[in-house]
């Protein structure tokens, strides 16, 4: 005990460098379920993956994801069961940034869709990796 007391900035030290080290770890998991944009064509060309855009129509008409539908988040969970019947079949979120399919993947998990995945960096990522993109 006389150790601890003696040493506690020292101990401090060792937490708070040993907390910074796990950040990475943390913070990944809680992104559970997300994809790079490389990920994502494999799933979109191996497994027919579909790519569903959770942006409002005008972001969703600027640019775009090819051959994906456009469901608006707020209409999520109304849309979602009558465009995409079958539930076995791999689900890719996209939006701008990644924040609005994060939370997609929860909705479509709801309702079933096991296998629905939020593209890191949304389509800014899909940008960078030089991939194509449709304009409505």
């Amino acid at each position: 005990m006389k150790f601890l007391i003696d040493n506690w900035m020292l101990i401090g030290i060792a937490l708070a460098s040993g907390g910074m080290l796990l950040w990475p770890l943390i913070s990944s998991g809680m992104a559970a379920g997300s994809l790079s944009a490389s990920g994502a064509v494999q799933l979109i060309n191996r497994d027919k993956a579909v790519v569903i855009d959770v942006s409002e129509a005008e972001e969703f008409a600027t640019g775009h994801v090819g051959g994906a539908k456009n469901l608006p988040l707020n209409q999520l969970e109304d849309l979602l069961p009558a465009t995409v019947k079958n539930k076995a079949l791999p689900l890719i979120l996209v939006c701008p940034t990644g924040a609005r399919a994060n939370r997609a993947v929860a909705m479509a998990k709801k309702l079933g869709y096991e296998q629905a995945q939020c593209m890191a960096g949304g389509l800014k990522s899909w940008k960078e990796a030089n991939l194509p993109l449709e304009k409505a």
